[in-house]
């Protein structure tokens, strides 16, 4: 009887074995999706927002600007969850009306990078007729790097904010230029992909179809063969998150004036939260984060921290 139930008992964990081993055959064979939270630290919504979703336990990666005034609450929260990977989310512009910041290193130190209020211009355009001198956004976004690196998190990747720091060869490669100095990867959209990732905002998506477009592109658009880069732009309801107005776009308003980037934040969040996201995981995609796509040494990842 002992005889046979150790053969049970082997058969058993043979089988066992075999399927755990299969499951992860079909883990492995899910498109990779990577989640990553923008314009963390530019508010304490914004704030409330990432910890959310780092509660959660997911792993997901979140962009970090440390030239706003909030950075360190973010900091504070992020040091708990370790399932987040960080990213420094490189800023050169201030897009909302009365809400605004400037460098890190002062408005006296880099004057081509501020208006006459002493703030980062408040758009893409502004920013482009400026004037700005090339060896004081290196200075700057120095700066905001290693103002990240001081702060105790471990830092894994840069961004650019609004695409600004990859909007022109030369800024491109100043950026290239500072993820070799700081051996950090470059999370982008840009014809120079460093981690290969595809791309896809719902930041432009209308408030009404966000999160069916939010769901029906992980459903029925990720690739398979590449990493997967999903952006979103997430916040908590507040009063001040209620009444900003971006000075970017007219997107984030409505025709009569009205913001509505409070709106479009908690939708996004509302989506990543919601059951069906959740019941995707697993199914759809295998979720993971900057840190753990640096740990597969992937080719384009060496790219990124070798060249």
């Amino acid at each position: 009887m002992k005889k046979i139930n150790l053969l049970y008992l082997c058969l058993f964990l043979l089988v066992a074995g075999t399927n755990s081993v299969w499951a992860q055959q079909t883990s492995d064979k899910l498109p990779r999706l990577m989640i990553r939270l923008d314009d963390i630290g530019m508010n304490h919504s914004v704030n409330m927002a990432a910890q959310k979703v780092a509660e959660t336990g997911m792993p997901v990666s979140v962009s970090l600007q440390f030239a706003c005034p909030w950075y360190q609450e973010a900091v504070e929260i992020l040091k708990k969850y370790p399932n987040v990977s960080v990213g420094v989310h490189l800023t050169l512009t201030s897009e909302w009306k009365n809400y605004r910041w400037g460098p890190v290193l002062g408005r006296t130190a880099v004057p081509s990078l501020v208006d006459k209020d002493g703030y980062f211009p408040q758009s893409t355009r502004a920013f482009a007729k400026s004037g700005y001198k090339m060896d004081e956004i290196e200075k700057e976004l120095s700066a905001q790097i290693e103002r990240a690196m001081a702060s105790g998190l471990k830092i894994s990747y840069i961004d650019p904010h609004m695409g600004i720091a990859l909007s022109t060869p030369e800024l491109r490669a100043l950026t290239e230029k500072l993820a070799h100095k700081y051996k950090l990867g470059i999370s982008i959209l840009s014809k120079v992909n460093y981690f290969g990732e595809t791309y896809k905002e719902m930041w432009g998506e209308p408030i009404a179809t966000k999160k069916a477009a939010f769901l029906d592109y992980l459903n029925n658009k990720l690739d398979p063969k590449r990493p997967n880069l999903m952006v979103l732009h997430t916040a908590t309801p507040s009063p001040e998150m209620d009444v900003l107005v971006d000075m970017n776009s007219n997107m984030m308003n409505s025709k009569e004036g009205k913001p509505l980037t409070s709106i479009h934040r908690q939708t996004e969040l509302n989506a990543l939260l919601s059951p069906e996201f959740k019941n995707m995981i697993g199914r759809k995609f295998k979720l993971i984060n900057y840190d753990q796509l640096l740990a597969t040494k992937d080719v384009s990842v060496l790219k990124a921290l070798d060249n």
